[in-house]
């Protein structure tokens, strides 16, 4: 796959097409992109090596039902992969100066990468949760223009229960500390999810009802709270960065 410049490109990996495509148009939307320029590369069929970095301006990587803290030997051969190919692409990123923002699963990647530790300690149920900037955070040029604190939605059984040295902390919240950190000067990671809108998020929590991340029968109720919440910062997250990575 080749990219013309400026283009943006979502790596998904998430072996569910429905899922992926959802994914993809939901990060498409909030980054606020053309389709011409955006580019969706789904690593669970194709490697990396399949797509040309040389034109891209920033590189976003979506959510998964992969948890990095699995054992190694109980990983599927496409999660190795995947998670090898994600290693490749933080260190090209970090050197390159590349702008990457991880997001969920991304953000366990990532930290390990950095020397950090990713297990179950911070976990959040799915649904809403109020975010916190630090005070590197109100400083940080990406996250310091949001109206903060707000609310972010989050659903994940695995977090970073220790910061990497080489991170800088931006965001965190009371039930999971790193939600958001910045690596080098272009590299980011947020825990929850920037690209959703409330009707996205229930459509994802209806899709993986039955994966283990709540009680199926609370599907009902989990969606009336999001629909109640409002999730516009983390929206407006994504597409600055986008738009700071477009120049």
């Amino acid at each position: 796959m080749s990219a013309r410049e400026g283009t943006v490109l979502l790596l998904s990996v998430r072996p569910e097409r429905t899922a992926a495509d959802a994914e993809a148009e939901s990060f498409r939307r909030a980054a606020g992109v053309d389709a011409a320029d955006f580019a969706h590369l789904r690593l669970d069929l194709d490697p990396l090596s399949s797509v040309d970095l040389g034109g891209v301006a920033a590189v976003l990587i979506g959510g998964s039902p992969f948890n990095v803290s699995t054992p190694e030997s109980e990983k599927p051969p496409v999660q190795r992969r995947i998670e090898s190919d994600l290693v490749r692409l933080a260190e090209y990123a970090l050197d390159r100066d590349l702008p990457v923002l991880f997001t969920c699963y991304g953000i366990g990647v990532l930290t390990r990468v950095l020397g950090g530790t990713v297990d179950r300690t911070y976990g959040e149920a799915v649904g809403p949760t109020p975010i916190s900037l630090t005070d590197a955070g109100r400083a940080d040029p990406l996250t310091g223009a949001l109206d903060a604190p707000f609310t972010a939605l989050v659903g994940h059984k695995e977090a970073a229960a220790t910061l990497p040295a080489e991170a800088t902390l931006l965001a965190g919240s009371e039930g999971c500390p790193v939600q958001v950190y910045r690596a080098g000067r272009s590299v980011y990671a947020t825990q929850f999810h920037p690209e959703v809108s409330a009707d996205d998020f229930i459509a994802r929590a209806t899709l993986y009802r039955d994966y283990g991340y709540f009680p199926s029968e609370e599907l009902d109720h989990i969606a009336e709270v999001v629909r109640g919440a409002s999730v516009t910062e983390p929206q407006r997250l994504l597409h600055r960065f986008v738009a700071r990575a477009r120049g």
